[in-house]
């Protein structure tokens, strides 16, 4: 599970700072959180394709959040893109992407299907499940939370002593199948020892200080959590329903995730230092996100 930051900026794009996009490499897909302005020449930068985005998830429709959209859908069909395209979104996604699906004219090559979310699980599949919770902003803004299922812990020391070789049969024996080794079926409650808790990742998009995101970031491996101002810049924070860094860390304290990123940065801050010093007084383990920064997600060893 890797974190990719593929803009970090607030409002305005800087020359070291892109609109919000994150891309997030996990369960052999690649996910999007909020795609800004530039989000596909900040992929190209990285070499990380397009074509292989699944879903997008929009925490809400201020400009430097969707406005990555038009383009990012068009170079997909440009380059004949089959896959269908599957975006999440609050109210208003299906008209907001009727909008974009006609902008300009190009054919589109795949089916985008729109689910407009609410409070809750949104989407369950076989390894992972997603869920949201409407966080404080100036217009409807949704969190996000991406959570590993549990998983028996694979033994990979009896997997071998019973003559399984790595490769395939490992993954079909953590995923529960049975294997055939030298004509004997290897079953995988010979390999598989207790459960441990999946990984747990929580991006909150604009919002002001929430008590509702401790409670939903709890226990969580990465909190992405914006940190538009310092702490002197509160009054302007909540007037334009932002956070500051040491509230960001004052959640991410009541919640005891792990780590804390700090993202959407003002472009008053051409260095983030402060931000983060602020930040470390409150939760140590609090780092202000860059532009391309990479974050792996390691599983939980109990």
């Amino acid at each position: 599970m890797e974190i990719i930051f593929l803009g970090t900026s607030s409002a305005i794009p800087t020359s070291h700072r892109n609109h919000s996009a994150i891309a997030l490499k996990a369960f052999g897909e690649i996910m999007l959180l909020d795609c800004g302005e530039g989000t596909q020449l900040q992929m190209s930068k990285i070499k990380l394709s397009p074509m292989k985005i699944t879903k997008i998830f929009l925490t809400h429709f201020h400009g430097d959040h969707i406005l990555g959209l038009p383009g990012i859908i068009q170079s997909m069909a440009f380059r004949g893109r089959k896959e269908p395209l599957h975006i999440f979104g609050p109210k208003g996604l299906i008209p907001l992407i009727d909008h974009v699906r006609n902008f300009g004219y190009y054919s589109l090559t795949f089916e985008i299907y729109m689910h407009e979310v609410s409070e809750g699980i949104i989407l369950e599949e076989e390894n992972y499940k997603i869920s949201c919770c409407p966080m404080k902003h100036s217009i409807l803004n949704f969190a996000y939370k991406i959570e590993e299922k549990r998983r028996p812990k694979f033994i990979k020391e009896k997997a071998l002593a019973l003559g399984v070789k790595p490769g395939p049969d490992f993954g079909k024996l953590q995923q529960g199948i049975p294997v055939k080794v030298d004509n004997k079926t290897i079953m995988p409650d010979r390999v598989l020892g207790k459960e441990r808790k999946g990984r747990i990742m929580v991006y909150s998009g604009d919002t002001g200080p929430s008590d509702d995101m401790v409670s939903f970031a709890r226990d969580a491996d990465i909190l992405i959590h914006e940190s538009t101002f310092e702490g002197k810049y509160e009054d302007k924070s909540f007037e334009t329903g932002h956070s500051t860094s040491n509230q960001a860390a004052e959640i991410a304290k009541k919640a005891k995730v792990k780590k804390l990123l700090l993202t959407h940065v003002s472009t008053r801050y051409k260095k983030s230092d402060i931000l983060e010093a602020e930040a470390k007084e409150i939760f140590e383990n609090s780092k202000v996100a860059q532009d391309f920064m990479s974050i792996e997600i390691k599983r939980n060893m109990s």
